[in-house]
């Protein structure tokens, strides 16, 4: 019997992406939003990709779904596209879609690989995002079963990785997503810490990093105008309303789970609306 004792694996570190159905402009005028300056760069026809560099769940101790949930919700509410959040740690993996004001919809697995959601969950993504209602959906419930193969099958002819674990898993879901125009840069793999997307993402060609929270874009440089409250575009007021409203119900949800993500996003969309709704006012004839 060998006296050595075997060192375990450190846990994998947490990680994770915020995928926009958007070109790189648009989701850089509603970025700030998050409060934090992130890598963006283009994912595909029509995706982009925000990569964050992790102080909330590595420096702030929230975990780091709650945090990209909220996160997805307050880009969703200030943008006329979807947001999938893709999220990871050392016990599962999982995402988030927020689109609009309706409810985000989710499914984590457990490290091992063995699905821990809904299965209704996998349908309503695939319908939010247009998806095959046959074939993409055959795919996406594959990955809902505890099967060996389901990390690979739901990716067949499109490149998914073998392996069952929850991180495997991710990957077939984006070989899903690859009938729907999400290709990942190099090096923006889900299951990588922070610190390496982040080191992967600066180094991209054409990377480019988001504006820091208080900054007012013009008519001119916004290509959301008529969406974004602090350019006075058409329907702005009832925006920035819409936008407090849900503000306050995120900060509700959020101090009675203790959850500082979604306490943070609803402060966020409460601020925003303020600003679109002052704006508004100091800019009538």
């Amino acid at each position: 019997m060998s006296t050595e004792e075997s060192v375990p694996a450190p846990a994998p570190a947490p990680g994770a992406l915020l995928l926009c159905r958007a070109e790189p402009d648009p989701v850089a005028a509603v970025a700030p939003l998050l409060g934090e300056r992130m890598p963006l760069v283009g994912a595909g026809a029509e995706w982009s990709v925000l990569v964050p560099e992790g102080g909330p769940w590595r420096d702030g101790g929230e975990p780091v779904d709650r945090v990209v949930t909220g996160w997805a919700a307050a880009l969703a509410v200030g943008a006329p596209w979807p947001v999938l959040a893709l999220w990871w740690d050392a016990d599962r993996a999982g995402y988030t879609l927020a689109s609009g004001f309706r409810r985000p919809v989710g499914y984590v697995w457990l490290a091992d690989g063995t699905p821990a959601g809904e299965d209704e969950a996998m349908r309503t993504f695939a319908a939010r995002l247009g998806l095959d209602p046959v074939l993409d959906v055959q795919s996406l419930d594959r990955l809902t079963r505890p099967d060996p193969d389901a990390g690979q099958s739901a990716g067949a002819g499109t490149g998914a990785s073998a392996g069952v674990d929850a991180r495997a898993r991710l990957r077939g879901l984006l070989a899903v997503l690859t009938r729907a125009g999400v290709v990942l840069p190099a090096g923006l793999a889900p299951g990588e810490d922070a610190d390496h997307l982040g080191r992967a993402a600066r180094a991209l060609p054409g990377v480019r990093w988001t504006e820091a929270a208080g900054r007012r874009p013009t008519a001119d440089e916004s290509p959301l105008a008529a969406w974004m409250p602090w350019v006075g575009g058409p329907g702005a007021r009832a925006l920035a309303l819409a936008q407090t409203a849900a503000g306050l119900t995120l900060t509700a949800w959020g101090l009675r789970r203790h959850s500082g993500g979604w306490t943070t996003a609803g402060a966020l969309l409460i601020a925003h609306g303020a600003l679109g709704t002052a704006y508004g006012l100091t800019k009538r004839p």
